[in-house]
């Protein structure tokens, strides 16, 4: 069995991921949770981050594996084509909004 020590891996030993785009929201803009099937540990959840983020308008993504939850906040609410482009570009699927 290997073992990822700092192998370029976003992902840390206990699962969780140290390198997400993601920030705690300031409590500004548009909050929407989003339904993403396919996750299973923090890699998926840096993965999705990393593609939401990127989208115009996106302040903070926070992605749970366990719940297959996505709560994106953004300065105005996004194109959910835009939002299932990019979690189809993480190589996971947009069920819908919770």
């Amino acid at each position: 069995m290997t073992s990822q020590t700092n192998s370029g891996s976003c992902c840390s030993s206990d699962g969780s991921c140290g390198s997400a785009a993601a920030a705690d929201g300031q409590g500004v803009g548009v909050t929407t949770v989003y339904k993403v099937s396919g996750m299973t540990c923090g890699h998926c959840e840096g993965a999705v981050s990393k593609e939401i983020s990127a989208l115009d308008g996106v302040t903070a993504v926070k992605a749970v594996a366990a719940s297959g939850e996505v709560t994106v906040t953004s300065g105005a609410p996004l194109d959910e084509a835009a939002v299932r482009a990019a979690v189809d570009e993480a190589g996971y699927e947009l069920v819908g909004t919770v």
